[in-house]
């Protein structure tokens, strides 16, 4: 029986695809070196025990099935709910710790590094001792924080931490996920330290681009993100206001860039420069047109650039968090560089998926 059990899951950052996951575009993305770690053994009653000692915090309920969520997005909760409507079974409470190296609330996916690897830990813990497989940890974090509670998310974030490495990850019309095992160099993750909303950032962006779709669906059936030509938007013009036509213009530019980006990075040689190149591409029409970007990181975007970073852009979903750059050259100059305009700087690589350790093993 396993006793105890230790998981290491990775943050990740956003290559290239910001708001496009949830609209059935795709994304590329990296998981990254700052990682979180559960470690927990079972009880012998039904109590489970979390102890966050990064945030100061405690969590403590009982395992009575429903559990009841008594706060807005009550995740540790919901991976329960979840996994025992898939079959799962515990006839032990828990104990755990949970630690980590990821910025908190900055974008680089540190609720999904925790959800991915409390999945995978209670999965191992249950009765069904189940190891399940990296796709299975993710769709299961993905039901937990995204359908669980109706958010505007999407599936990266469980995809790239489950998985590790670089994903390309396309959700139309059904989930597909292809490693892409490019030879990266050093980043630069640099935290601006602004709080981020992330649920009122994802709907804003989302409602805008979906309220686009439908409105001209009504007029045009056949018209689809996935497929429409970025050259073919003037026939559409006269059904969408001024606003709403630059914001369509700007999410098939990120489409767009993606695609490049991909063809660049399965190459069998991987031209650096032009990596950097679209990295920044990408970053005009995130703080351009989606408007996710703030002064702060928009200087430490420049100063980085300036220090020798081949490109740099904000990360996830905006309004504050994190920015990287790639340098796999001068990264300790472009860390430096971060840091004077406030940021607080990492030299991170990517990284490998969630794994589990097992402590203690009884026959």
């Amino acid at each position: 029986m396993i006793q105890e059990l230790k998981i290491s899951t990775p943050g990740r950052v956003c290559l290239f695809g910001e708001h496009q996951d949830y609209l059935g575009l795709p994304i590329i993305a990296c998981a990254i070196s700052l990682r979180v770690y559960l470690e927990g053994n079972k009880r012998g009653d039904n109590i489970i025990d979390i102890k966050l000692p990064d945030i100061n915090d405690r969590e403590t309920f009982a395992l009575n099935f429903p559990i009841k969520y008594c706060k807005e997005r009550d995740y540790l909760k919901s991976v329960l709910n979840v996994l025992y409507k898939k079959g799962f079974t515990f006839s032990n409470g828990i104990d755990c710790t949970v630690k980590g190296e990821i910025p908190i609330n900055a974008g680089t996916s540190s609720s999904s590094a925790l959800i991915i690897a409390w999945v995978n830990f209670l999965a191992q813990m249950s009765d069904q001792e189940k190891q399940l497989n990296p796709e299975e940890i993710a769709y299961l974090a993905y039901e937990a924080e995204v359908l669980e509670f109706a958010e505007p998310g999407g599936m990266m974030d469980q995809y790239s931490t489950a998985i590790g490495g670089i994903i390309y990850l396309e959700s139309y019309p059904e989930v597909k996920v292809e490693k892409i095992n490019a030879n990266l160099g050093a980043f630069v993750l640099g935290d601006s330290g602004e709080p981020k909303d992330t649920k009122y950032i994802l709907a804003r962006v989302k409602n805008q681009i979906q309220n686009v779709c439908k409105e001209l669906q009504k007029k045009h059936p056949e018209f689809s993100l996935q497929n429409i030509n970025i050259d073919e938007l003037n026939r559409y013009a006269k059904y969408l206001s001024d606003e709403q036509l630059v914001l369509l213009r700007g999410t098939l530019k990120n489409r767009e860039i993606t695609g490049k980006a991909k063809k660049l990075l399965v190459k069998s040689s991987l031209d650096h420069k032009e990596l950097g190149k679209l990295l920044t591409e990408h970053q005009h029409v995130l703080r351009d047109i989606l408007k996710i970007s703030t002064p702060k990181i928009d200087k430490m975007i420049d100063s980085a650039i300036k220090a020798g970073a081949y490109g740099a852009k904000i990360n996830g979903s905006g309004g504050g968090g994190c920015m990287f750059a790639y340098a796999p050259q001068n990264t300790e100059e472009v860390k430096r560089a971060i840091e004077k305009e406030g940021g607080k700087a990492y030299i991170i690589y990517a990284d490998k998926g969630t794994y589990s350790s097992i402590l203690e093993l009884m026959q």
